[in-house]
């Protein structure tokens, strides 16, 4: 990586060059998996490939959006940060908690429904991709758990 951030502390630039350096390797792999995504007929390999395919990209694009904060905060341009920084204070902090724990209670129903889902489901488990598809679902529903927990930490102050 060259380039170089004008000002930046040996942290910034350090971090910035990583995160660049991971998007720019990456591209080879997502062509792969495009490859693999779109080969047909669709097997239950094409079908997981686009599932793998779409988080990476989408894990391809917060990396981009990390390191092009790294940089905008570097050179102090806050105001064009991809991934903002945490406000000290919301404007309306207890109508952000008050939605934040509505979401946590749907998201905790939910997780609840998908484990009693994957129990009835431990019959096909080895013949389809339910338990799987299910598993995944789970994994995400404690990532969106996570992300309200965190939003209704920093919106209490």
């Amino acid at each position: 990586m060259t380039t170089s951030i004008p000002g930046a502390s040996v942290w910034e630039q350090d971090l910035y060059w990583a995160l660049a350096r991971h998007v720019a390797t990456e591209h080879d792999i997502l062509d792969e998996y495009r490859v693999l995504a779109a080969a047909e007929p669709t097997t239950f390999v094409t079908y997981l490939a686009r599932m793998i395919l779409s988080d990476e990209e989408r894990h391809h694009q917060l990396f981009n959006d990390l390191a092009e904060t790294v940089k905008a905060f570097a050179e102090f341009r806050y105001q064009d940060e991809p991934i903002p920084s945490i406000p000290h204070k919301l404007p309306d902090a207890a109508g952000v908690v008050e939605q934040a724990d509505r979401f946590l209670t749907i998201e905790r129903d939910d997780l609840a429904e998908l484990r009693h889902l994957k129990k009835r489901l431990k019959e096909v488990k080895d013949t389809t991709l339910w338990d799987l598809v299910i598993s995944l679902m789970e994994m995400d529903t404690e990532k969106h758990i996570k992300i309200l927990e965190f939003v209704r930490t920093h919106a209490r102050g």
